[in-house]
């Protein structure tokens, strides 16, 4: 499987075992809408441990995961990303709407 997930109390860890590409886009969007739907999800934790790259597919997946999420206070967060992912989520202004931790 190219990703998993957890959800408890109110948090949604969706870690991903591939790049965050077009190939994953879809799929991981529908997971994480229903999961996020289905149990009051407040907060989105994307686990980079195991990510390499990530193109404007996986941006466009964490701007719309933001969007859905914080108009009622939720809040996203990258965690274990490398620093080629940290560039990326910089250069796209990420960095800036999401926390990006160690």
């Amino acid at each position: 499987m190219n990703y998993y997930y957890m959800a408890m109390r109110g948090s949604l860890v969706i870690g991903l075992n591939t790049d965050l590409d077009h190939h994953l886009a879809d799929e991981i969007r529908e997971v994480i809408d229903e999961v996020v739907e289905e149990r009051g999800i407040r907060s989105i934790i994307f686990d980079f441990s195991k990510v390499t790259f990530m193109d404007s597919s996986g941006i466009g997946i964490i701007i719309g995961r933001y969007r859905k999420i914080s108009c009622f206070g939720g809040k996203v967060y990258a965690i274990h990303a490398d620093e080629r992912i940290r560039r990326i989520l910089k250069a796209s202004g990420m960095s800036s709407i999401i926390e990006v931790l160690a």
